[in-house]
């Protein structure tokens, strides 16, 4: 199995379900292999992608690979998933699609040579860094400065003013 080759059957595919490729991960598992696909995006409702919109995207993605013969003759198992919330936000859609949520960071404190871990809400995002509210506090990270962020799971999440 070749990353690239697979990687190019399964952009275009996920794109016409509101979806790009976060992660594509080819695994040995004795005579098979595990192809593993973390989606992301908006989805096609705006708000990410929902179950239902990841088994039809993985119905057709099943379909375009075996027709494409791109996974090679060996047999595979197709594993299709979510980010979830404990994989470490890495791109500037990440932040943005997270916006309003809490995340532990840890990197260089903006303004100083200290390495720390915080946690504040993500309240602003761009290309080039994050506003995390920090106890009340506006802080300004740049990306560059984050080693390592992300998301906390929440209970009882407060409710986003729009």
């Amino acid at each position: 199995m070749n990353r690239e080759r697979i990687a190019a059957v399964v952009e275009p595919l996920l794109a016409e379900y509101a979806l790009e490729l976060d992660d594509l991960e080819i695994v040995p598992a004795g005579k098979r292999s595990v192809l593993r696909i973390t989606v992301d995006g908006d989805g096609p409702h705006g708000h990410g992608p929902l179950l239902d919109d990841i088994a039809q995207a993985t119905r057709g993605l099943s379909e375009a690979l075996d027709d494409s013969g791109v996974a090679g003759e060996r047999a595979y198992t197709l594993e299709v998933s979510s980010r979830g919330t404990s994989r470490p936000l890495t791109r500037p859609a990440h932040w943005r699609r997270n916006r309003g949520r809490l995340v532990e960071v840890d990197g260089q404190r903006p303004g100083s040579e200290d390495v720390a871990k915080v946690t504040g809400r993500i309240s602003e995002t761009d290309e080039t860094g994050v506003v995390l509210n920090v106890d009340g506090e506006q802080q300004r990270w740049e990306f560059e400065q984050i080693s390592k962020a992300v998301v906390q799971v929440e209970l009882n999440r407060p409710v986003e003013e729009e």
